[in-house]
């Protein structure tokens, strides 16, 4: 073979080889895309269910994202299956499953797309000239998608159908906690990576289903019982029995609450392990706060009713219940020893829990199995798998002919009682001095159906959120949008204050009314305050774009966010805000006064943290100063804000007890602030009235 022969050979194999990289596409089963823009945040993986185990602890479905350790999400269990099957090597099955699992990856789970798009580019934000990072890769941006983020996911499937979920996230405030998640089956006929479609026949009797299990949460669980950390006492309800009589209604607003709606959902039950209610899960070592308030579940938006009619269908799913946790036909290698273990996960899939009734069923588990809201029945003695409880779907049967596909779409959702009440009803209860007031505005002097009665009104916070996404659903995505953040947002210290700029590109934005700054402290029982606002209706009219924070107390760190808002034209008179998680600082900020630093001290001065903590309404604080000096304390709230000083005076050398009367202040976070000398220090303190 001459030389120009041998050019043209190694040519066309370049070629050749060019072409078959660019037929096809795999992703690895553990990419990933974040999001992370709303009070609900979590990751999705490209094998097209999730399975939470980072391999250290549960990851994913943080609500409320703004503080950590509340991820919700333990795994999603997903199966598709079929009767009368002829697989690409002519073997016939009388039943075919799959469950789309890491363990099938490149054996009959083939994931080939998964990426991120956005409506715009996130903001920058910096704190002391450092860039914020997050998680979310955005692999393309496009003004014109109605979500602010949509993921979308593509596996084929060796049963020739191949899965198309895309998943819709809003950071309208009314709609940032659940996310729309819309599934496509289709028969391609694809069984593989490449491009080339293998089979062309039917696909008969198709079922598709899925358990999904949350720990709610995984602060709870660390405050209380460990082993809910992957939901080993979790309850289960469902609602929508009803949802026939109701699936052509429309919802009129955003505060309207449709408990027709078909879903099901879970929360942290009691533990036979601990030997108090343990329900909300209180931190019986702390501060009482509620660290366990979520309620966590998915609700059924819209069903085809079969491949020619994508009208909704009110008669599925086909099962919506609970189930065990571990309880499932486990398959082997996918050969033909399989067929009974897919006949019994074919058969789960028409709605017969496995292997029998006492590891599920479509009633409500929990309704079914207490008598009251303050019963300490543990869930888990009831099943006695130590996976815990999962909600249950099972959608199905459908005949899809090669080309058809079915679609099917549901919201998972978050929601509960806010840090705040979860403090509030905690330290209370763990107080145990009553009468107690009840949401219904009576009373009582049982502290645990005091903290129960409010913990449950999180099934009505739940069902808001899902009856806000069928909502938007139904509107085809055209809820209002909130005026666009910030496109830079910068944060730094100064010698006594923190420094504050923004863009104002949001300015531009039609219905554009103002800014409004919100900070909190480095604290796990503080939650947000407003600082400064500019623009309508404001004591600040006149639009800046900087703020200098002079309330900030030396010593304490913060955290910042700001947000801008409209005039309201888009929302019956409602001003809608940009949502905070744009540009939340995550990182830490405050100052140390050059004047204040301890390292020139000779002798040393001390403030103790008091014990107990939290205070009572009369309290004593302990400090020591090794040499006579001018000493002043103060008290400060979580908003810096000067509340009282309760010594300011000459004190000798030695330990000095001051007390504290707070009777007029309310329950929360203070802190107490010592100046002696060149000398400052300051400890936090929760009052508990």
């Amino acid at each position: 073979m001459n030389i120009r022969n041998k050019l043209n050979l190694i040519l066309s194999l370049f070629v050749l080889l060019l072409f078959c990289n660019n037929s096809f596409s795999q992703v690895n089963w553990d990419q990933k895309r974040y999001v992370q823009i709303g009070t609900l945040q979590s990751r999705f993986l490209a094998l097209g269910s999730e399975r939470a185990w980072n391999h250290s602890y549960y990851e994913g479905l943080q609500w409320p994202a703004d503080y950590s350790e509340q991820d919700n999400a333990v795994i999603k269990r997903s199966w598709i299956a079929a009767q009368d099957f002829i697989d690409e090597d002519s073997t016939y099955w009388d039943y075919w499953a799959t469950y789309m699992s890491k363990e099938f990856y490149e054996i009959s789970i083939f994931p080939i797309e998964i990426k991120q798009s956005a409506r715009f580019a996130r903001p920058t934000v910096t704190v002391d000239g450092q860039k914020i990072n997050n998680q979310e890769q955005i692999d393309n941006i496009n003004p014109n998608q109605i979500a602010d983020r949509i993921i979308t996911n593509t596996v084929n499937t060796s049963l020739g159908l191949t899965l198309t979920r895309r998943i819709y996230v809003f950071s309208h405030p009314n709609h940032d906690d659940y996310f729309i998640k819309k599934f496509i089956f289709k028969n391609t006929g694809n069984t593989d990576f490449d491009d080339e479609i293998e089979l062309s026949d039917s696909l008969k009797a198709v079922r598709i289903g899925w358990q999904k299990r949350y720990s709610v949460c995984r602060e709870g669980a660390k405050t209380s019982d460990n082993t809910q950390s992957w939901g080993a006492h979790s309850w289960i309800t469902k609602r929508g029995e009803n949802y026939p009589e109701h699936y052509n209604e429309t919802i009129p607003d955003d505060h309207t609450i449709a408990d027709w709606i078909r879903c099901g959902f879970s929360w942290f039950g009691q533990s036979k392990n601990l030997d108090y209610d343990n329900i909300g899960s209180p931190d019986i070592d702390g501060s009482g706060r509620l660290t366990a308030p979520q309620f966590a579940g998915l609700a059924v938006l819209h069903v085809d009713k079969n491949a020619s009619d994508h009208t909704d269908d009110p008669n599925q799913p086909t099962a919506l219940g609970w189930h065990a946790g571990d309880h499932y036909p486990s398959l082997n290698d996918m050969s033909l020893s399989d067929s009974s273990n897919m006949k019994n996960l074919y058969k789960m899939l028409q709605g017969n829990p496995f292997p029998d009734s006492s590891m599920g069923g479509t009633n409500c588990f929990f309704e079914e199995n207490t008598e009251s809201i303050t019963d300490q029945v543990d869930p888990f003695t009831i099943h006695g798998d130590i996976g815990g409880t999962n909600v249950w779907i099972c959608y199905g049967p459908y005949d899809l002919a090669h080309g058809d596909s079915i679609v099917i779409v549901e919201a998972e959702g978050i929601n509960g009682l806010n840090r705040e009440q979860c403090l509030e009803i905690g330290s209370e209860w763990l107080e145990g001095e009553g009468p107690y007031s009840l949401p219904d505005g009576s009373t009582t002097n049982d502290r645990n159906l005091y903290k129960n009665s409010w913990f449950y009104t999180g099934i009505d916070s739940l069902l808001l959120t899902f009856s806000r996404a069928k909502r938007n659903f139904d509107l085809g995505y055209n809820i209002p949008k909130p005026p666009p953040p910030p496109s830079t947002f910068d944060v730094s210290s100064g010698d006594d204050y923190i420094h504050l700029k923004w863009n104002n590109n949001a300015e531009d934005y039609a219905a554009f009314a103002g800014y409004k700054l919100y900070r909190r402290v480095a604290d796990p029982d503080s939650t947000y305050n407003l600082i400064f606002e500019c623009g309508n209706n404001t004591n600040h009219p006149q639009i800046v774009n900087e703020f200098n924070d002079t309330t900030t107390i030396n010593g304490v760190e913060y955290y910042y966010y700001i947000s801008t808002y409209d005039d309201g034209s888009k929302s019956n008179g409602n001003p809608l805000h940009s949502n905070r998680f744009w540009t939340i600082t995550k990182k830490l900020v405050g100052f140390t006064s050059i004047e204040n630093n301890n390292s020139k001290l000779p002798d040393k001065f001390t403030l103790y943290q008091n014990y107990p903590n939290p205070f009572n309404p009369l309290t004593t604080i302990k400090y020591s100063l090794s040499v006579e000096s001018e000493v002043r304390i103060s008290i400060y709230n979580m908003n810096g804000n000067l509340v009282e000083t309760i010594v300011n005076d000459h004190k000798n050398a030695g330990n000095h007890y001051k007390k504290w009367d707070a009777s007029g202040l309310a329950s929360g976070v203070y802190f107490y602030k010592i100046q002696a000398g060149n000398f400052t220090d300051v400890k936090k303190c929760l009052l508990m009235k």
